[in-house]
């Protein structure tokens, strides 16, 4: 394990909440879990709206509250372009945002029940946990005028 690898693990420690979001083009899945991938919360959907947003918001601000949680790292699995709006949001609040490699999420999948399934509850666990371990990347969230560049205005 290299140097990074150890900074990412220490990024998360007992006072964080690490959530695993399964990113769709309509409804999201969301999960919740602790440092050593305890599942706080299961599955539950997050609608790909400002009011959806606010209301997942709203129960990562009420987990914290309840589990006595001082930090937040919340994970995707970037699937097109439908995590940006997610990213947007987070970034407008100060949640930092993590991108989990969707190989990695793939072949993690067998590893608590040796089955092949894919539903996007299940994902949301698989990222959650990829999360706590370590294995994720910061995306670079454009703005400004980097954001108009990037869409050509």
């Amino acid at each position: 394990m290299d140097f990074k690898q150890n900074q990412k693990i220490n990024q998360v420690s007992e006072k964080t909440l690490v959530v695993g979001i399964d990113i769709a083009k309509r409804i999201h899945y969301a999960c919740f879990v602790d440092d050593r991938g305890r599942v706080l919360q299961k599955s539950f959907s997050v609608s790909q709206s400002r009011d959806g947003f606010e209301k997942f918001y709203s129960r990562i601000i009420s987990a914290m509250q309840e589990t006595g949680k001082t930090e937040v790292i919340v994970g995707i699995e970037p699937t097109g372009h439908y995590w940006l709006n997610l990213a947007y949001f987070l970034d407008e609040r100060g949640i930092p945002l993590a991108m989990t490699n969707p190989l990695h999420v793939k072949r993690s999948k067998e590893l608590d029940d040796n089955l092949q399934t894919k539903h996007d509850k299940k994902d949301a666990l698989v990222i959650a946990r990829l999360l706590k371990d370590g294995r994720f990347s910061y995306p670079r969230i454009l703005k400004d005028i980097e954001a108009e560049l990037r869409v050509g205005l």
